[in-house]
């Protein structure tokens, strides 16, 4: 990791040269982790994770898992809280977090594989984690404006509309939205199955008739013209035929986002917030949101409790003395105006 001012370096793959050294046993790290189920994301942030952390070491000359100590570890999480992005912003603590844990799971690795005498990383203490809301979520009418931005004047149009659609009636995860294959959808029930989602878990989701109406007009209409010679049945494809990145479904996304002008800044996640955030103001159980999600534990749906404060101002306007003068004045004035 750069300091504040200094140019990106160049991050290259640590040394295998030495069988017991940090590099040749991250790579045996990793293989275990493949066989034992990790999604190739989880692989690959953390061996971003432990790529920052090796060439931290080897600029102090610590090139094997016996030289690291547990103060030195602290020296690190002292390096992380102090770090300035080029913006000059500090690392979050979940950044902080996330970096410190990848860490703690490669010394868990190494002592149970005896590679350590101990576990310089178990007593680590982490950051005080914070509970973030989502920074915007949107109203019913802004996320039509959103769609509504959307030209369908050619092809690609309907097809970034379908996913719009997908987004805002699903709220699923932008890795599930690219990991979807035509079997996936069941027009018949109005069905969506998604497949090791997060945590490796399938889960069915209803899906709106207008979002399978956009579907199928993708399907009909654009789909045929981008496949290739070999379809191996992705869902929605490129200009070119190709599987979507992430980035570039997230660039795409944000973009029809800013052009709708509401002054929110979002892309795919945010479609997540508001789904989750108007389906709990008008009733539905939270619980069911929670399937909707795909969360695991209750305690991470919970948090749109918290963003949907729509039961408290009703409760704030009823109760809430300055707030019901207020509310008696704009009748008094409605009344008077008929």
């Amino acid at each position: 990791m750069r300091r504040r001012g200094q140019k990106c370096p160049i991050m290259k793959p640590l040394s295998l040269g030495d069988h017991y050294g940090m590099g040749a046993l991250q790579g045996e790290y990793f293989a275990r982790l493949r066989e034992r189920g990790f999604s190739a994301f989880t692989i690959q942030r953390r061996s971003h994770v432990l790529m920052v952390f090796g060439h931290w070491c080897e600029e102090r000359g610590l090139t094997k898992p016996q030289d690291i100590t547990r103060p030195i570890l602290e020296r690190y999480q002292r390096h992380l809280f102090y770090y300035r992005k080029s913006n000059g912003n500090p690392l979050s603590f979940r950044t902080q977090i996330s970096y410190l844990s990848g860490i703690q799971a490669f010394f868990r690795f190494l002592a149970k594989q005896n590679y350590i005498l101990s576990n310089p990383a178990s007593d680590l203490e982490l950051p005080k984690g914070c509970q973030r809301l989502p920074r915007a979520v949107l109203t019913a009418k802004e996320a039509e404006k959103i769609l509504g931005t959307v030209p369908l004047d050619d092809e690609l149009g309907i097809r970034d509309r379908a996913i719009l659609e997908m987004f805002y009636a699903t709220g699923i995860r932008r890795s599930e939205l690219l990991s979807l294959k035509l079997f996936d959808v069941d027009e018949e029930r109005n069905v969506l199955m998604i497949r090791e989602g997060k945590g490796k878990k399938d889960r069915y989701l209803p899906i709106s008739d207008r979002a399978l109406t956009w579907l199928r007009k993708y399907l009909d209409e654009v789909r045929p013209n981008l496949v290739p010679a070999q379809d191996d049945g992705t869902l929605f494809l490129t200009v070119d035929g190709t599987s979507m990145t992430p980035g570039w479904v997230t660039r795409t996304v944000g973009r029809y986002v800013e052009s709708a002008d509401l002054g929110k800044k979002g892309s795919c996640h945010l479609f997540r917030h508001t789904m989750a955030t108007l389906m709990l103001e008008s009733g539905a159980d939270i619980r069911f949101i929670q399937q909707m999600l795909g969360h695991s534990k209750l305690e991470s749906t919970e948090i749109y409790t918290h963003v949907s404060i729509q039961k408290l101002k009703e409760v704030y306007l009823a109760t809430h003395p300055g707030a019901k003068l207020r509310k008696d004045k704009e009748d008094s004035q409605e009344v008077s105006a008929i």
